[in-house]
């Protein structure tokens, strides 16, 4: 997103620059204007009454993509992009830069399949997968540079009937013929006008520009396949149906080439398989274990609903999330909870039902569906607007396919001054490509979510679709002053003053986008070694991350943890061991925790990461204090209010109110965990010692052969339903059988 962010400031600057040397004002304006304008005005004011202000804008920390602020930067880059390079050898250059990327992408991923990495190569040293936790397996699902298969695969489903179309335009059958063009005349050729085709040598065709768009084709496809990917794959099958169909449709005798690429994607899929297992018997493996003599070695499930890595299956959590989604938009239904704000949302409207998955610690920042999202974060008018801009764009295209002027057949003349050597149908097969590409995303979006990549595409793609289809008009444009000509001889004060901060404000913003890219580095380290206990040299990157970015609350609720964890470490030493110096830095560093901490939730009094982070604060300063131990408790009475079917959260809070004396309390709130969270082994054992110190006197005697009883219960019930071998419920029941 900063690389975003970085491009569109430079883009920026020099638009800008252009009209001041110009001395007018370009805009020009497309089919989408009024559906556009819509989208952004709910993100807007969605973001205006926010629960959250900052993620709004800046978007949810670590992800960014979808916040107020890259919506704008999307929106921008469309309008920089028809008011300066509408021409369609502009947008035929881009796309083959794209289809570079993508096979640098590609074949960057593909090794890791078979155990072999270049990234780890970089990091380690060693050309294999070590440097992945258990969580990124690739030999299992590949993910490239995009950080996740799922995103991996959408960004490849976008590629691909790109690429097949490339591959279409250098096959032999679509070379130009000259005798077509001998009878050309303007009547037939005035409906491609718009076709401003620049250097006609980039279009040449060759058979060796076939066989390598085949191959590029062949490699997305492969990649695709090994991300295992169910959305990705489903989404690439169907946009490639839906080029294939219309291609069909509009030249019947041209069907021929097509098969060997049909052929390629068959065997592919045959030999490497698919991620639907209701498929596998008709792949090659499946083939081979139907017709072995030995059975199939059973695979070993520990639930009915199993995914790739032993979990509960992703459709089923999807399907609970949904419902929290849609939840959060019945409470909030006109502008949602606020832009990226699901998180919080989430919480708030969880299902009990995701308490029994292997992912209910998880925190959900995503709806996991485009859609869903932007009803439960923006409400019925962000996802109204965002379904119209979608929606009016598909009309459009599919209104222009069904006209007679772009259905060309081989035998209309074109003007060979016009068109040169690039034939129209490639122009025509492109644009079917991308509107395949676009049908893509709004699939893998159905399942997932959007990242930075898909939805530049989702933004770019309808204005390339315009300028090939010729669906812009030129005459509708934002002018000012009026003028034949922008061309300008000299070049006054005035505008070298403009110009001068332009180029300074762009400079300024690239500096700071500098600054919080350096600000991201030592936070994630010092993050990082939080996380392994190495909180003394965590201090200094969480600090240089404040320092850099203040206005980040992510940085300020870390640092506020190590510190009060330092503090808590330092003061805990013995009086002899602890220098004047020492206990000072300590004293100072546990103020310094606790103002953070409190300047954070009375701001985003919303984000319950913060409050459990005030929980970590004071739990840690109160085994110093015990006096904090009551401002932990009632941290965590918050967080509780924010999330109430949170059993983590519930859990804490009965341990809590154990540590400040209120036993009682602390055995009806675990009582409720346990609801929550029925297969809950820790909440059980609590309330197990919960029990057994309320069945006890002053001296250590049981008293209260009830309570007794049931703290017992609580210890059984561990060791029979949950974990037959758990050595803390033995020895618990060990200890108070030998009293």
């Amino acid at each position: 997103m900063w690389l975003t962010y970085g491009l569109t400031i430079i883009i920026a600057g020099s638009w800008f620059t252009k009209m001041l040397l110009q001395r007018r004002i370009l805009l020009c304006r497309t089919p989408l204007d009024i559906p556009i304008l819509l989208f952004l005005l709910s993100q807007i004011i969605s973001t205006i009454f926010s629960w959250d202000m900052h993620v709004s804008v800046w978007g949810y920390y670590s992800r960014f993509n979808g916040g107020l602020l890259s919506i704008v930067a999307y929106i921008f880059l469309y309008y920089a992009f028809v008011s300066n390079l509408a021409i369609v050898s502009m947008v035929k250059r881009l796309l083959l830069v794209s289809l570079i990327s993508g096979a640098v992408v590609a074949l960057w991923g593909l090794p890791s399949h078979f155990g072999y990495d270049p990234t780890c190569l970089i990091f380690r040293g060693t050309l294999d997968v070590s440097c992945w936790t258990a969580d990124f397996q690739p030999m299992v699902r590949i993910f490239s540079t995009l950080g996740q298969p799922d995103w991996l695969a959408a960004y490849l489903a976008i590629l691909l009937p790109i690429s097949i179309a490339f591959c279409i335009k250098n096959s032999k059958s679509e070379a130009p013929n000259p005798k077509q063009y001998q009878n050309s005349n303007d009547k037939n050729t005035k409906r491609f006008e718009h076709l401003d085709l620049g250097n006609s040598n980039l279009f040449r065709v060759s058979n060796f520009g076939f066989w390598i768009f085949l191959l590029l084709s062949a490699l997305f496809y492969l990649d695709l396949l090994y991300t295992g990917a169910r959305s990705g794959v489903l989404a690439a099958w169907f946009s490639l149906a839906f080029f294939f169909i219309l291609y069909f449709w509009t030249q019947r005798k041209q069907i021929r080439k097509f098969s060997i690429l049909i052929l390629v994607f068959f065997a592919i899929t045959f030999f490497v398989g698919q991620p639907f297992s209701q498929l596998n018997k008709f792949m090659l493996n499946g083939i081979k274990t139907s017709i072995s003599s030995t059975p199939p070695k059973q695979e070993v499930t520990t639930k009915p609903h199993a995914g790739e890595f032993g979990g509960t299956d992703s459709s089923k959590i999807r399907l609970i999330v949904w419902k929290g989604a849609i939840d959060a938009w019945l409470k909030y239904p006109i502008f949602g909870t606020g832009v990226e704000t699901f998180a919080s949302a989430y919480y708030r409207f969880r299902p009990l039902s995701h308490n029994l998955t292997s992912e209910w610690n998880f925190l959900y920042n995503k709806a996991h569906n485009e859609y869903l999202n932007y009803l439960a974060t923006t409400g019925a008018f962000g996802l109204g607007s965002y379904l119209l801009m979608i929606g009016w764009f598909l009309l459009l295209v599919f209104k222009k396919i069904s006209k007679s002027e772009f259905l060309i057949s081989n035998q209309i003349p074109i003007s060979k001054s016009q068109l040169g050597q690039l034939e129209i149908r490639s122009i025509r097969n492109l644009t079917l490509a991308l509107l395949a590409g676009y049908l893509s995303i709004l699939i893998t979006n159905f399942f997932g979510f959007s990242v930075v990549i898909t939805n530049i595409y989702l933004f770019m793609i309808p204005i390339f679709v315009f300028i090939l289809g010729g669906m812009l008009q030129p005459k509708k444009q934002f002018i000012f002053p009026k003028s034949e000509s922008g061309i300008v001889n000299r070049i006054s004060l005035y505008q070298w003053t403009f110009i001068f901060f332009v180029i300074i404000a762009s400079c300024y913003l690239l500096l700071t986008l500098f600054r919080f890219w350096i600000a991201d580095k030592a936070y994630s380290l010092g993050y990082n070694l939080d996380r392994a206990g190495e909180y003394q040299q965590a201090y200094p990157h969480l600090q240089k991350a404040v320092d850099i970015r203040g206005g980040e609350p992510v940085f300020k609720d870390e640092l506020a943890i190590n510190n009060a964890i330092l503090a808590g470490a330092l003061l805990s030493q013995d009086d002899t061991k602890i220098s004047t110096d020492s206990a000072n830095f300590a004293n100072n560093l546990a103020q310094n925790a606790i103002s953070l901490s409190d300047f954070i939730t009375s701001k985003y009094p919303n984000n319950v990461v913060f409050w459990k982070s005030r929980v970590r604060v004071f739990y840690s300063l109160g085994q110093i204090d015990s006096t904090f131990l009551s401002v932990s408790l009632e941290a965590i009475k918050k967080a509780s209010e924010l999330a109430p079917t949170d059993a983590n959260i519930s859990y804490n809070l009965g341990v809590l109110y154990g540590q400040n004396g209120d036993t009682k309390k602390a055995i009806e709130v675990l009582n409720n965990t346990v609801k929550l969270k029925p297969d809950y082994r820790d909440a059980y054992y609590a309330l197990g010692l919960f029990y057994h110190e309320e069945s006890l006197d002053k001296d250590g005697n049981v008293v209260n052969l009830d309570n007794q009883l049931k703290a017992i219960e609580q210890m059984d019930f561990i060791l029979t339903h949950i974990a037959s071998d758990d050595a803390a419920a033995q020895e618990s029941l060990k200890t108070w059988e030998n009293k």
